[in-house]
């Protein structure tokens, strides 16, 4: 009896590796490819393509530049200061002028208006952060707007390849699963390409802004603690 048991589990045991085997024979294995989803794509891949390079161009070109422009800039404060308390106004200009950035511009600008009225000075000093920060924001805006347009190419390409797939069901009423399911998932590649490009554009939309933000709020409190110092002796 016991021998009759062990061979029915050993025979149990080659069935199944049998059906294994069978199966695995049967089922073809599929690999996806990166490179060949984005040649299935289409050709509405390549403006998704530019504009995914436009997006990091410019988000690593403002990048570096509001970078530079938010560098600690304290020394520059403390020797125009000290040159401004004693009566050395030229050296003060010369150290603005060969600091090559915002705050050295906006102090350089306060610099050549001292002697008329303070607010001249302030509004001098404003109108020239006004520009500093345009440059700053210079082509951010362009990213907002990939951000907004790329996820629309992207359903484009899955609306097109939708209409294709019906069009060829109707014209050889080949309406077997295979065919429907194949195609869709081809064409919704651009789709899911479309909405990272948007992601990507819309995170470094936001990175940059808020990195101007907090240099704009560093050119203020300069600003202010300048003027400060101008109206010291009037005190």
């Amino acid at each position: 009896m016991t021998l009759l048991f062990f061979q029915a589990v050993d025979t149990a045991h080659k069935l199944a590796d049998t059906a294994k085997t069978a199966g695995q024979a049967l089922a073809p294995t599929q690999e996806i490819h990166f490179g060949d989803l984005l040649i299935k794509g289409g050709w509405v891949m390549l403006p998704i393509g530019i504009l995914l390079i436009l997006a990091l161009v410019i988000f690593f070109e403002r990048y570096f530049t509001i970078r530079k422009a938010s560098k600690d800039d304290s020394n520059l404060t403390v020797q125009v200061r000290a040159s401004i308390l004693s009566g050395n106004l030229e050296s003060a200009k010369a150290l603005c002028r060969n600091s090559n950035t915002p705050l050295g511009r906006m102090l350089q600008k306060g610099l050549l208006r001292i002697g008329r009225p303070i607010k001249d000075i302030e509004g001098a000093i404003e109108n020239v952060g006004k520009l500093e920060v345009s440059k700053l924001e210079k082509n951010i805006g362009i990213l907002g707007i990939v951000a907004g347009i790329a996820p629309m190419f992207g359903f484009l390409g899955t609306i097109i390849g939708v209409i294709k797939i019906f069009f060829d069901i109707s014209t050889t009423d080949n309406f077997s699963i295979s065919t429907i399911s194949g195609g869709l998932y081809v064409k919704m590649i651009t789709s899911a390409a479309g909405l990272f490009v948007g992601i990507v554009a819309y995170v470094g939309y936001h990175i940059l802004n808020m990195m101007v933000d907090k240099v704009i709020l560093k050119l203020e409190t300069d600003a202010i603690e300048f003027i400060d110092l101008l109206e010291e002796p009037s005190k």
